[in-house]
């Protein structure tokens, strides 16, 4: 088949899961700006612990480091669909750690998180709810149109959804999002609409749909009709996800939007807030998508450092490949 008889519906779906990369600085700091960053005893010189920090930042800064990745075999076969957990630290000594997420996933990923969750004095969580809306244990049905898609796309994937595995209920949970309210009228405000953001959406579909490599749709459909269905399914739309960056800066604009960059801000207000209460290890945790303009923020805002990632398994695609 080739590249203009591609049809791209599907490649919208990964875009629901608002997942993103981020390269951390675009270029390398000068030795007076490190001085100026890490000299914390503001003598004029980096001593041992000031300047292992310095390169620890400048590290982090000249490298790629991304909110979601693939793992692969040396064939290139996927195994894994990780999500990151992105340090930053303070001088003043508190930590904020970015957890993004992808909103359906292996039960296990779910489990992993809510045991990493209790490890925090506050966990910052999205939901575009009243406030002080709790997410009862085990879930509730979304009528929400992407929030049915999402439902749709884990039983065809043989994955969890989000909502009914999370424990919202925790006591160290605090709701850092938007109302209904404030969320349609921010819209509003911005001149902005559910359909331009399909209109997006799809704009950058048509665009992968044009490009050579990758999955084709004759992989979709041979996936979809697969004995291991679910599996093959997960290898497919697990490629999209590696040119997710361009996908949300699309979806973004240039102005930002309500759907990210607004609620982002919503969310670090919330934080200034608990920052204020005393709390000195938080985590804020919401869909990938989010992560890049967390970081930025984080970073020019708050005068937080880059620390370190770690990732977290979300979709295991190991079955019945070879790991090497």
């Amino acid at each position: 088949m080739n590249a203009s008889a591609r049809s791209f519906s599907w490649r919208v779906v990964p875009l629901l899961f608002l997942l993103s990369s981020v390269t951390f600085g675009q270029t390398t700091p000068q030795p007076a700006e490190l001085i100026n960053r890490f000299d914390r005893d503001q003598d004029g010189k980096l001593d041992k612990q000031e300047l292992g920090k310095a390169l620890e930042s400048l590290n982090g800064e000249a490298t790629t480091s991304k909110f979601v990745r693939v793992t692969k075999n040396k064939r290139g076969e996927p195994l894994s669909l990780d999500t990151a957990v992105t340090g930053f630290t303070h001088s003043n000594g508190t930590q904020v750690d970015l957890i993004g997420a992808v909103h359906v996933g292996d039960k296990q990923y779910y489990k992993k998180l809510n045991d990493l969750f209790a490890e925090y004095d506050v966990v910052l969580y999205e939901l575009v709810a009243p406030e002080g809306t709790r997410v009862p244990r085990g879930g509730q049905q979304s009528q929400h149109p992407v929030g049915r898609m999402q439902e749709g796309i884990k039983t065809l994937l043989d994955l969890s959804f989000q909502l009914n595995h999370i424990d919202y209920t925790a006591e160290n949970f605090v709701h850092a999002d938007m109302s209904p309210d404030e969320f349609a009228q921010r819209m509003k405000d911005r001149g902005e609409s559910f359909l331009q953001i399909l209109f997006r959406m799809m704009g950058q579909a048509a665009s992968q749909a044009g490009k050579t490599e990758g999955p084709s749709d004759s992989d979709l459909f041979f996936a979809l009709f697969a004995p291991d269905r679910a599996m093959r399914l997960k290898r497919v739309m697990a490629s999209q996800f590696e040119d997710i960056e361009g996908q949300m800066k699309i979806l973004e604009g240039p102005d930002g939007s309500t759907l990210i960059s607004e609620r982002n801000k919503k969310a670090l207000s919330v934080l200034r807030r608990e920052l204020k209460n005393g709390h000195r290890n938080i985590a804020i945790f919401y869909g990938a998508g989010h992560m890049p303009d967390f970081s930025t923020r984080l970073q020019k805002e708050f005068g937080y450092d880059y620390s370190g990632t770690e990732w977290v398994q979300a979709w295991d695609m190991s079955a019945g490949i070879s790991k090497k």
